[in-house]
């Protein structure tokens, strides 16, 4: 039985990570009363991805909703540019976390192991990273924010050491360090003549990097096996389309809500009219950029099967896309990177080309951020890592025809899951109330989707009425069903994303999504309101759940009335 709200707002949180997860979850819980909330972290201030240190020019939100700010702080426009660049989203996390979280942060603090406690609770041991002292920390409740994208995921035979056995001269890195290595390139490229640049893999990051360095003058190969899908116009799309809900009922999710889901997904002209929309989108995008027929950049990922897309808007005149049009880029694909070459200057490929390189820039993406901070037991007995789907799950199909000729995927036993409910509670724990996630939810807009599931979290600890499973088998089966959801609509991309950012993929239906979240808090959904012609292109903003604690009070206050 849960304790008095009185007594479980006097118990001790701490919240792993700063970054836009972790700081709006802060915030919520300490709006509900909690009262003894702590951040922490291993970086020197706030962000995670848009930290200060890991941000560099030229970085840009890629989100085709085009922002991410939470109903508390709106989002200050652009400084330099149409889109949000990393200055900005740095600049708005530091601003949150100094109005809302004074004094509530531990930076510069390594999380080492976290266990449970003897009796109840939590036990963290933690490294100050400045005076290398360990010491034990205890909270009544945590809540797991490091994201999916903290630790580099480099392959062996790539990574600096492999360089230095094979007397590699030149600078390796990966691309989450790149920004405290940019002088150096950028001295470098000055010194030594004919000076290139090496960067390794397909994605944001990889695009990010080349366009800076080749606008700098640098010389710049990127290999890669298949690129990120984008979107792009010849104008810019309107808000009605870019930030309400047609996008994601184009997509479908693993509930048809409505009737318009219903017939665009489960009729045989609504699976036409769908993956013709895509079809256009993925035509007209091209074509927006300019992209030859025969060029490298074509072999990417698909814009409805997967999850690795851009907003590349109408594009910009020394953007990656035309830097590779105008060969400024050079592209070394399809291929990759296989080892480097004894003679200390070259890389060698998987087609058998090896490239020159004073430098290279790794932009391989990233392991799970959980591995390492959690004893090997501690893990098995909450189900936070990733198995192999069960049996059970094959009875889950989804036959819509809009999914007609999917893409060829790995074999099912090698699509890994996890089975965490609703992608915040691991499933094997979810009566305890005493251990969540946030971040690990793959979306297009950040900043709705985790401050929807801050106030999920707030109620799961504060034991408010919910729409919850009764049980941990109930929880699991749930979290299976969703596993079997994940595999069936985007097939192959979870075993590109790690577990640390894929507790659930909810790319384009996010809407949906949340709308789930909001209806087990019992509070209302489909927020952004209109008629029955027009609600598909109601603009979906912060604001609208602005006064979501005071809904949740409401009820919660209601429901003690009727128990009473």
């Amino acid at each position: 039985m849960m304790a008095s709200l009185d007594a479980v707002r006097r118990e001790s949180v701490g919240i792993i990570g700063a970054g836009a997860a972790g700081l709006v979850t802060a915030h919520t819980l300490l709006q509900d009363g909690f009262g003894n909330v702590q951040l922490l972290t291993r970086d020197k201030s706030v962000g995670g991805v848009w930290e200060r240190q890991r941000i560099h020019p030229g970085m840009t939100l890629n989100s085709v909703y085009g922002e991410s700010s939470f109903s508390s702080l709106p989002m200050p426009p652009p400084q330099n540019q149409k889109r949000l660049g990393g200055e900005d989203m740095c600049s708005y996390m530091e601003k949150f976390a100094d109005t809302f979280l004074a004094g509530k942060i531990q930076f510069e603090t390594e999380v080492l192991n976290i266990r449970h406690a003897t009796g109840s609770g939590w036990e963290i041991q933690v490294q100050d990273l400045r005076t290398k002292v360990k010491q034990l920390l205890f909270y009544d409740r945590i809540v797991l924010c490091t994201g999916g994208f903290s630790e580099p995921s480099i392959p062996e035979s790539l990574s600096p050491d492999a360089a230095v056995k094979a007397s590699f001269h030149g600078l390796v890195c990966h691309s989450a360090e790149f920004a405290r290595h940019l002088d150096q390139i950028l001295e470098d490229h000055k010194a030594i003549p004919d000076y290139s640049v090496l960067v390794v893999g397909g994605g944001k990051s990889a695009q990010d990097v080349s366009t800076l360095l080749t606008r700098f003058g640098v010389k710049v190969t990127v290999v890669f096996e298949k690129t990120d899908a984008f979107l792009a116009y010849p104008i810019e799309l309107p808000a009605i389309l870019r930030k309400s809900r047609f996008l994601s009922i184009m997509a479908s999710h693993i509930e048809l809500r409505t009737r318009l889901e219903r017939f665009l997904h489960t009729t045989w002209l609504g699976g036409k009219i769908t993956r013709a929309f895509w079809d256009f989108l993925y035509w007209s995008s091209y074509k927006a950029l300019n992209i030859p027929q025969n060029s490298p950049l074509r072999n990417s990922h698909s814009l409805f099967w997967g999850i690795r897309t851009n907003d590349e808007g109408t594009g910009k005149k020394d953007g990656f896309h035309t830097l590779c049009n105008e060969g400024k880029i050079k592209l070394a694909a399809p291929a990759r990177a296989v080892k480097y070459m004894g003679d200390g200057e070259s890389v060698l490929l998987s087609n058998g080309t090896e490239i020159k390189a004073n430098a290279v820039i790794l932009a391989t993406g990233y392991t799970s951020s959980w591995t390492n901070i959690f004893a090997q037991e501690t893990a098995k007995e909450l189900g936070i890592g990733r198995h192999p789907p069960l049996a059970d799950a094959e009875e889950h199909v989804w036959n819509y025809t809009s999914f007609s000729n999917p893409p060829t995927s790995h074999p099912r036993s090698e699509e890994w899951v996890s089975s965490i409910y609703r992608g915040i509670v691991p499933a094997r724990n979810i009566n305890r109330r005493d251990f969540a996630i946030n971040g690990a939810f793959f979306t297009v807009n950040n900043g709705y989707a985790f401050e929807v599931m801050a106030h999920w979290v707030s109620s799961y600890f504060l034991g408010d009425e919910m729409r919850l499973p009764s049980s941990p088998e109930e929880a699991t089966k749930l979290a299976r069903r969703n596993a079997a959801w994940m595999r069936r609509r985007f097939p192959e991309m979870l075993l590109w994303v790690n577990e640390s950012y894929s507790s659930d993929l909810a790319f384009w239906s996010w809407p949906q999504a949340m709308d789930e979240l909001l209806e087990d808090m019992g509070v209302p959904i489909m927020r952004s309101g209109g008629n029955w012609l027009t609600w598909p292109f109601k603009v979906i903003m912060p604001a609208e759940i602005k006064n979501l604690r005071e809904e949740r009070r409401a009820k919660r206050e209601m429901d003690l009335e009727v128990v009473s």
